[in-house]
């Protein structure tokens, strides 16, 4: 036998062992959880399942409209439907998160619905691309929805949703903000107040004088572009809400004058698409109406005149910019020269007759003029405000502003805060966590103030309904009609006084345009409802005119027959109805000068437009008397530019968009 290999100095020798390999150690994986999973954990089973299974409607895809969507859709409500009239514009980009580059001029909530889609593929979501004031948003649809939710920056549109859910009996999460100041509101028909019952604060408005004879600022020519000149020539004739009539009495002169140059454009008016159209408005507007006001020597002791301009003089010096056009038409940061407004008011003037003469034709060769009303974000109007108004400011010596700026300027536009958006819309969602349990007693109105000595967030409980409140203060009912057949005489006798219980009490019927019906008041009863302008989701008021005991006011929602009514046209959605009394009035204690948060917090609530001027005269009150026919209804929702004297450069207060 060979010796062994030795190893070392020992002489020790060591076996060689095989070892064998490690299995591998699989690793612990923690059970995944998903988003429901997470919410459950959050909100509790119960209140997971109430938000899974709710129907939700947000109105207003803006600034708190795309954070409040992110917020319903990561939270899992089961079905968000998103309306918004309105388009995407560069300058939402800053803080509407949403919203990218490339969805410029698309529409914001057909947008909103594509991005957000992908935060949780579990949520439903439509979108309409419409106004809520369209005919297909019923009281019937609204019904359909468990809570709704405005994110808007119009008052009109806030009134007419208030006003919606309330007849559909649907609570509505109602929040805005101004700058850095914020709020969030629950309102519950019977249970808290509504957004009318507190009066919201008037703008200022213009004497009628400074803004079509003497204006002094941009606000001043911006106004005149707005709710006089584009009214008169695409719109209503002669719009009074942006106008101050008080002096009237102390300039009639120059009043009369005033409306003879309304008159003169009347005629201009209907030569709309004509060849000669430019001109003879230009020729009008600025020139004629300018040296009318230079022969007035004694308006100009103590101010500069102002300066007529020549159309085709003034056309020749703009070739280089009506070459240079499309340039022109997309710098809206830009101060546009004079020339360069010329170009945009004449392509304004044919887009915008364009409009006028498709919706004219489409009519069926009716008689009625085409109304196109001014919008922030229809850059048709937008242009032509922005052209004539510079256009004005040049002849007065007044500074030119950008377009950019007069649409902050005329749309109400405060830049807004997209940490603020993002508080309020957070808000809202922890408000309708206490809807959906049906916990109105906890609910809040909640006040976002930065620049308060208190706090950030104060609160208050829901206030109580204000019981002189003209929406939510007064009874609600329903009528089903065939508007085909029934009458205002059906409503009156077969429905009021008999299906509601007025009987043989003095009543007055009115709506929106005026009394359709009072015991002096009687030529319409055999007109149709709809030969009045009454159509589905008309919203009428029975006022009882007795003076022992008289009823509340009870406003009836119409509603179009859903099955054929064989015995009369009209029938009402209840059988059983009781009409509650008013109370009796009570002295109101003494203030003892306290102050509480709301307050504090309601002093710096937005600045809204004012609601027009009830009449006050003996022709005006006839004529609101008289809602004699559909034509007479036709109105105009027309915000109010809202001007900061102390500013001294024409600070606007305004709304998010």
């Amino acid at each position: 036998m060979e010796p062994a290999a030795m190893h070392g100095s020992t002489g020790f020798t060591a076996p060689i062992v095989p070892v064998a390999p490690i299995a591998p150690v699989a690793p612990v994986i923690a059970p995944s959880l998903t988003r429901d999973s997470y919410n459950a954990q959050t909100l509790g089973r119960s209140l997971n399942a109430r938000v899974k299974q709710s129907r939700v409607l947000m109105v207003g895809a803006g600034g708190i409209g795309c954070e409040l969507l992110k917020n319903l859709v990561l939270t899992g409500f089961g079905e968000v439907h998103v309306v918004d009239l309105d388009t995407i514009d560069l300058s939402n980009l800053n803080r509407q998160f949403l919203f990218r580059q490339e969805h410029i001029r698309k529409s914001k909530a057909l947008v909103a619905k594509e991005v957000a889609e992908k935060f949780n593929p579990a949520v439903k979501i439509v979108a309409y691309h419409a106004n809520i004031k369209d005919s297909e948003f019923s009281i019937e649809w609204f019904s359909g929805f468990t809570i709704v939710f405005n994110a808007l920056d119009n008052l009109e549109a806030r009134r007419h949703v208030n006003k919606m859910c309330l007849a559909a009996d649907v609570p509505l999460i109602e929040s805005g903000t101004t700058g850095f100041n914020g709020q969030v509101q629950v309102i519950k028909k019977g249970v808290t107040a509504c957004y009318d019952c507190t009066p919201k604060e008037t703008p200022k408005t213009f004497p009628v004088c400074t803004i079509r004879s003497t204006p002094s600022q941009p606000i001043h020519c911006i106004v005149w572009g707005k709710s006089y000149l584009l009214n008169e020539i695409f719109g209503t004739s002669e719009d009074q809400s942006a106008f101050d009539h008080s002096a009237d009495a102390e300039n009639a002169k120059e009043i009369e004058e005033l409306k003879r140059e309304s008159e003169a454009l009347r005629k201009i008016r209907q030569s709309v698409g004509s060849p000669d159209f430019h001109q003879m408005l230009f020729d009008k507007v600025f020139n004629t109406d300018i040296v009318r006001l230079r022969s007035m020597e004694d308006m100009w002791k103590t101010r500069k005149p102002p300066e007529p301009l020549d159309y085709k003089a003034l056309l020749e010096k703009a070739l280089d910019a009506m070459a240079a056009k499309d340039a022109v038409l997309k710098n809206d940061q830009k101060v546009w020269s004079l020339e360069e407004n010329l170009v945009v008011l004449k392509d304004s003037l044919d887009r915008l007759s364009k409009r006028a003469l498709a919706t004219k034709n489409a009519a069926n060769g009716s008689s009625q003029d085409a109304i196109i009303t001014f919008d922030k974000d229809d850059d048709d109007t937008l242009d032509f405000v922005a052209a004539s108004a510079n256009i004005r400011s040049t002849i007065f010596g007044i500074d030119r502003k950008s377009k950019f700026d007069i649409k902050q300027m005329a749309g109400n536009i405060i830049p807004a805060i997209a940490t603020t958006n993002a508080i309020v819309a957070g808000l809202c969602v922890l408000e309708a966590f206490k809807v959906l349990r049906g916990e109105y007693d906890k609910t809040k109105e909640v006040f976002l103030t930065p620049f308060a000595p208190a706090r950030l967030l104060a609160s208050d409980k829901c206030r109580q309904p204000n019981p002189d409140c003209p929406v939510c203060g007064v009874f609600q009912a329903r009528a089903y009609v065939d508007l085909s057949r029934a009458t205002l005489n059906d409503l009156v006798e077969d429905y009021l006084k008999l299906q509601l219980g007025y009987g043989e009490k003095e009543i007055s019927v009115s709506n929106e345009v005026g009394i359709l019906y009072d015991p002096d008041e009687t030529d319409n009863l055999g007109k149709k409802l709809s030969e009045l302008g009454i159509k589905p989701d008309s919203f009428l008021t029975i006022t009882d005119e007795d003076d022992e005991n008289p009823y509340v006011n009870v406003v009836v929602a119409i509603q179009e027959a859903k099955e054929p009514l064989e015995d009369k046209p009209i029938k009402g959605a209840s059988t059983e109805v009781k009409i509650p009394t008013k109370p009796k009035k009570t002295p109101a204690p003494e203030a003892n000068g306290g102050h509480g948060s709301r307050q504090q917090s309601e002093a710096i609530a937005e600045v809204v437009p004012a609601k027009r001027p009830h009449p006050e005269g003996p022709d005006d009150v006839a004529a609101a008397k008289k809602a004699k026919t559909a034509a007479s209804s036709v109105g105009q929702d027309d915000d109010i530019v809202v001007l900061d004297d102390s500013a001294g450069g024409g600070a606007i207060i305004i709304d998010d968009d």
